[in-house]
């Protein structure tokens, strides 16, 4: 594990495994970089493979703030440490909303999302329904916490689950830091906000969904990131890319020969 510090002052954790084109793997929230610890081994064989852990999650620092903009610069800091070039970036969750915002606002290869629908307005709705309960008391804020997760878990092996777990800790300060532009936002600011991030967009973007994310959503992605592929593995759960991991692989391969 190798760590680098950003201009305001935070330590990101991160390690390089590899040689190659440049692949950065950027984690879901309150997870880390060993979530991806199932897929490294086999990137590594051709690529430098490059997994952090965002501000405030796994061995980085606990430093605000916590926005997916301010940590897709964190993950800028760590592509130059170690002197990639326009990688390749996959994002899962709130990694998949932090990789986008750096393919709008730096140079990348191609730009992968793994089940984070950019439109933000419906998990808006959602965020605001159970906002009271993850400003409450710790205990609180854990079980709806774990609520969410056992939601989004899906067709993933009980191992699975476990491991993924094992390396979360959920902590009530950095979810809601992550959450707040989202929580204090209205839903026409939120649009707007995001309509600007995904013009920003013109490298080759793949949305993968574990779920039928609906019609009008990928009409309005495609419309908006003319680049955008979207796939969808029905039935599979937020956790697409680990439920069928040689699938993804396989995807993640054929979508990088096109590039």
């Amino acid at each position: 594990m190798t760590t680098v510090t950003t201009p305001d002052g935070a330590r990101i954790a991160y390690e390089a495994t590899g040689d190659g084109p440049a692949i950065v793997l950027v984690h879901g929230i309150t997870e880390s970089r060993h979530s991806w610890d199932p897929l490294v081994g086999e990137l590594a064989r051709d690529h430098r493979v490059v997994a952090l852990d965002l501000r405030g999650h796994g061995e980085s620092q606990r430093h605000p703030p916590y926005d997916a903009l301010v940590m897709a610069g964190d993950v800028r800091v760590v592509v130059d440490a170690v002197g990639a070039t326009a990688p390749l970036l996959v994002g899962h969750s709130l990694g998949g909303a932090v990789v986008s915002m750096y393919g709008a606002a730096y140079e990348a290869r191609g730009v992968v999302n793994v089940d984070q629908p950019l439109d933000l307005g419906g998990f808006k709705e959602l965020l605001t329904s159970i906002e009271p309960q993850l400003r409450a008391d710790e205990a609180t804020f854990q079980l709806v916490i774990s609520q969410i997760f056992e939601s989004l878990y899906g067709a993933l092996q009980p191992n699975e689950r476990s491991r993924i777990a094992s390396y979360a800790h959920p902590e009530q300060e950095v979810v809601l830091g992550v959450w707040d532009l989202i929580l204090r936002s209205s839903r026409e600011q939120l649009d707007q906000q995001v309509e600007t991030l995904a013009a920003g967009i013109t490298a080759p973007y793949l949305a993968l969904h574990g779920d039928d994310p609906g019609e009008r959503y990928v009409s309005w992605l495609q419309a908006t990131v003319p680049s955008a592929i979207v796939d969808i593995w029905p039935g599979l759960g937020h956790y697409p890319h680990l439920v069928e991991s040689e699938r993804f692989l396989r995807r993640l391969r054929a979508f990088e020969r096109d590039l």
